[in-house]
């Protein structure tokens, strides 16, 4: 029996021992964990910075306590147990049962939050989850799943409703989706496609590459503050990130000053721009070495030189889509900016760069022309699309209330099986009981 069989037979086990827990019960599961993270955000947050080198202190202990907080807010009172909904007219009454285990495969951009994320959708449906986390993660991920399990013994519930594989390998994740109940696969398309393939029930999610349209600003102090945070948060590695701004020509030089008010830096010189992007993309592959980098670093390898207080990383192209490889999800604090004349032509420069990468992620626009709103977003190939707001709020910001979630399927755009954020609910089977109603009879001819 390998390593794998014995975690889902504890996995299993442990569920048998939680089969009769109440809504109380299942959401103080769901509660401990959370909270356990939330009350340790920066240590974990230096824990992952040292182990994985991606991203930086701040913003990664700022995601572990906002996004702990705002999941069980969220989840907090939610049915999960027992009887979901019914309606008396139709007769129909929804029942919970708990979906199995499920394997969790965790990038190492969010060692901490996307173990505690899931886990927590996992056992609001009174299942259980094992992690399978990068390998350059583990240690990371492994402290973060050690103080959840704490957390459940100090309420007698049984640890193994969350497990970790101590020792991640591409064989170890594979047989794990293979003899789980359910897959959520968060990470490379790779990773997605063989979650794909495991034989069982998975849910994905696709490639970042969030193009932003400006046509109209009302504080544009505001809107820079919100596009730099957007850009630069975690040092870029947010798959929700701002990739590609494109802008109203005539908007051009207010947003520009504002931007450099607040540290962007442009460079619009086709050999500097040029050394940026061989430096960042190698054969037509984002350089790994500079993936979670700040802008410094970034500059640096490129020989660019750049102000010290540099926040993010502005560049003008003429090309976009396939012509221009700076198009691709770049994993550090590097925003492409693209003047348009005619509204018609910024959907055109968005819909070609969302054909290099991107297709069912997220995208947006500012603007208070309701008509383009519209228009963009019937257009824009993307599950989530932000109103005047940075596209980082798409995920679980504070301004909207798109449900909280470390996995955002892209539908079919993406190759994923859903197009919204992945809930608790996708994690449980949905029992439809049917009471006899009076229905109007079929009419003589439904045709008329």
């Amino acid at each position: 029996m390998s390593s794998i069989d014995e975690m889902v037979l504890k996995a299993r086990a442990a569920m048998e021992k939680i089969k009769d827990y109440n809504q109380e019960q299942t959401d103080q599961l769901v509660k401990v964990i959370g909270k356990v993270v939330y009350d340790n955000a920066e240590a974990l947050a230096k824990e992952a910075v040292e182990e994985t080198k991606f991203g930086a202190v701040g913003p990664k202990t700022v995601k572990n306590s906002f996004f702990s907080a705002a999941l069980w807010l969220n989840l907090k009172g939610k049915p999960s147990v027992g009887i979901l909904s019914e309606d008396k007219e139709t007769g129909i009454m929804e029942i919970c049962h708990p979906i199995g285990v499920a394997a969790s495969i965790t990038p190492v951009t969010v060692p901490n939050i996307c173990p505690m994320g899931n886990s927590m959708l996992a056992l609001k449906g009174k299942n259980a989850i094992i992690i399978g986390p990068s390998p350059n993660s583990k240690r990371s991920s492994g402290h973060t799943v050690e103080l959840m399990r704490k957390e459940l013994t100090k309420i007698g519930a049984p640890a193994d409703l969350i497990q970790v594989v101590a020792e991640p390998t591409l064989e170890a994740s594979r047989e794990l989706m293979s003899k789980c109940d359910v897959v959520v696969a968060t990470g490379g398309p790779g990773l997605v496609k063989a979650a794909y393939q495991s034989g069982k029930p998975a849910f994905g999610v696709g490639a970042g590459n969030s193009q932003m349209i400006v046509e109209h600003v009302d504080d544009y102090t505001q809107f820079a503050k919100e596009t730099i945070i957007s850009r630069s948060y975690d040092h870029g590695t947010a798959c929700l990130c701002v990739q590609a701004m494109i802008y109203r020509r005539d908007l051009g030089d207010k947003i520009q000053k504002a931007l450099e008010a607040e540290k962007a830096y442009f460079i619009s010189d086709p050999a500097e721009v040029d050394k940026i992007r061989k430096t960042l993309f190698i054969d037509g592959a984002h350089n790994k070495k500079l993936a979670g980098q700040n802008v410094a670093v970034v500059a640096a390898a490129a020989d660019v030189k750049i102000p010290a207080d540099a926040g993010i990383l502005v560049l003008k192209s003429p090309k976009y889509g396939h012509d221009e490889v700076l198009c691709e999800e770049k994993v550090c604090p590097v925003m492409l900016a693209y003047p348009y004349d005619d509204f018609d032509e910024a959907i055109k420069i968005a819909k070609a760069n969302y054909e290099v990468a991107g297709k069912g992620h997220t995208g947006g626009i500012y603007s208070n022309n309701r008509d383009h709103i519209i228009k963009a977003g019937m257009a824009f190939p993307v599950s989530r699309f932000m109103v005047n707001q940075p596209t980082t709020d798409g995920g679980s910001g504070p301004r909207n209330y798109l449900n909280p979630s470390n996995s955002l399927g892209c539908g079919s755009w993406g190759n994923n099986s859903i197009s919204e954020n992945l809930t608790y609910k996708h994690l449980l089977n949905i029992q439809k009981v049917s009471f006899p109603v009076d229905k109007p009879p079929m009419p003589a001819n439904p045709w008329e």
